[in-house]
């Protein structure tokens, strides 16, 4: 019997694969926002006069290890890597708009080649874009950019915190805009997944006149969330298309234990599932269908996409048609592998999935660790009705893993100490302003985002046929009209943002 998943569910990238590789960990940190191979689109934008063609420029700053203590090794320093593009900016003498995109857990390359909605804007608004990699990610390493070092110990990993990031973020942009002379240039910070846009207009409103935080599952901390609310919406995705779908994937996981515990069972699962004949084990058999099913239900975009691996349009049903076509008869093994295809091998160039734990080659394991300490956000939760194995979420299992992985014991009550959450509707319509919060109901971190409008400029937008961040993608001819209205309304509240800023500005001139 699992308790939760096995695995690590690497966030964002995760392994770049020849054979679709598959990362696995003898202990489960929860869901991340994102997983497994990406291969970034690229966009090409015009051509500048010095004849680039890239969507940005790769800068580093200085950035100091602790912001929070006076310590001899709070001074410390590491190069901090940030992107740039300002092709289209208006540049300082008109005050023309930066926006920033608050970089996630991860190579902060992958995110901007991924968030195209502040490239196609930034004409509009004659925008310099910036994107900051988040610390401890990518080649943003303190202690010299050597891993092992920072990688190695509590006392290392320490400094790896949302409030450290925050702070580095607010720190370069600052400077950044101090070393452009555009001081009164107005700052609007971008985020996807992860919530550190939404915090950041909370921490810094000084710094950042506005922020759209993209499927921010804000409110995912301290009880305030269902357990069962990320499982019962992946449910809710595959049971909408079709109910045999359903029926059969929830069906399959006691079958796929009985076989394994046969004679020969392992040996069928692995030629039923084409699984490398380096490993195979029933839960990481299970984990790995699990992460199919959830991060297609994440990315069940509109669209053909390669953000997480490449896949076709609304790949939900595509899956389903995989599980209902009758040419697999009453195979379920056939059924399901013929819908993990459409997550691991909709490009067809797979011959075998290595379920073998593999480094992740991008720098993105730690997440692990702040999972083990303030992000502590419960999903595993499982009902009787759940597509997944029935499944209470227990804090007591994931402490003890942290410690036992980390030395260290997690946080639960810190974020929302921290930033809030309790009672949000109510408190943030006091003191907050300026923020969009964006949630696609296809989406399972949707369960913990804001869905209803908190006061005139704390507003939410919600789409019943939206995917996690579907929103920043960059727009093709083919998005559907509710996804256009989307964009619109973002780029109106922005600039309504804009407008009141200049108006302030030249009152207080």
């Amino acid at each position: 019997m699992r308790i939760e998943a096995n695995l690590i569910l690497f966030f964002w990238a995760f392994s770049i694969f020849s054979c679709l590789c598959f990362s696995v960990s003898s202990v489960n940190f929860g869901y991340r926002f994102h997983s497994s191979a990406i291969k970034a689109e690229q966009v090409k934008l015009p051509r500048k006069s010095s004849g680039t063609n890239k969507l940005y420029k790769t800068k580093y700053f200085t950035q100091i290890l602790d912001h929070f203590n006076f310590n001899p090794k709070s001074y410390q320093k590491f190069q901090h890597r940030y992107l740039i593009n300002d092709t289209y900016w208006g540049g300082p003498k008109k005050n023309s708009p930066i926006f920033v995109y608050t970089g996630n857990e991860g190579d902060i390359e992958w995110f901007a080649q991924n968030t195209g909605f502040m490239f196609d804007i930034a004409p509009h608004f004659q925008a310099l874009l910036v994107f900051i990699e988040h610390r401890f990610y990518g080649k943003s390493i303190p202690f010299g950019g050597d891993k092992d070092v920072a990688y190695s110990n509590a006392s290392t990993l320490g400094y790896l915190t949302s409030t450290q990031a925050l702070a580095d973020y607010a720190t370069l942009i600052i400077d950044l805009k101090k070393n452009l002379t555009a001081v009164d240039a107005p700052v609007v910070v971008v985020g996807g997944s992860y919530v550190l846009a939404s915090w950041f207009r909370l921490k810094y409103p000084h710094v950042a006149i506005g922020a759209l935080a993209s499927s921010a599952p804000i409110l995912n901390f301290e009880n305030i969330t269902s357990p069962y609310s990320f499982n019962n919406i992946i449910t809710q995705d595959f049971r909408s298309e079709s109910e045999n779908c359903y029926k059969v994937i929830k069906g399959s996981w006691k079958k796929i234990e009985d076989t394994g515990k046969q004679s020969g069972g392992l040996e069928l699962l692995r030629k039923s599932f084409r699984i490398c004949k380096n490993f195979i084990d029933v839960d990481v058999l299970e984990s790995w269908l699990e992460t199919a099913f959830a991060y297609t239900a994440m990315t069940d975009y509109p669209t053909p996409s390669n953000f997480l691996n490449p896949m076709p349009a609304y790949p939900v049903k595509q899956m389903c048609k995989a599980i209902d076509d009758p040419k697999s008869g009453n195979d379920t093994f056939a059924k399901l592998y013929g819908a993990a295809s459409v997550y691991y091998n909709y490009s067809g160039t797979a011959t075998c999935f290595n379920l073998a734990y593999s480094p992740d080659p991008h720098g993105l394991d730690m997440w692990s660790w702040q999972a083990c300490t303030e992000m502590i956000m419960p999903t595993s939760g499982s009902n009787k009705e759940s597509i997944f194995p029935e499944n209470q979420w227990n804090y007591s299992r994931r402490a003890a893993g942290c410690k036992a992985f980390y030395g260290v014991h997690p946080r639960p009550n810190w974020i929302t100490t921290e930033f809030g959450g309790h009672d949000i509707y109510r408190v943030l319509k006091r003191y907050g302003s300026n923020m969009i919060f964006f949630n696609g109901l296809r989406d399972p971190w949707s369960g913990g985002g804001v869905l209803k409008n908190i006061s005139k400029t704390i507003v939410a937008i919600v789409a019943e046929q939206g995917a996690h961040h579907v929103d920043l993608r960059f727009a093709t001819k083919d998005d559907p009209k509710w996804l256009r209205d989307v964009r619109q309304m973002e780029i109106n509240i922005i600039s309504d943002w804009i407008s009141q800023y200049y108006h302030d500005l030249a009152h207080q001139s």
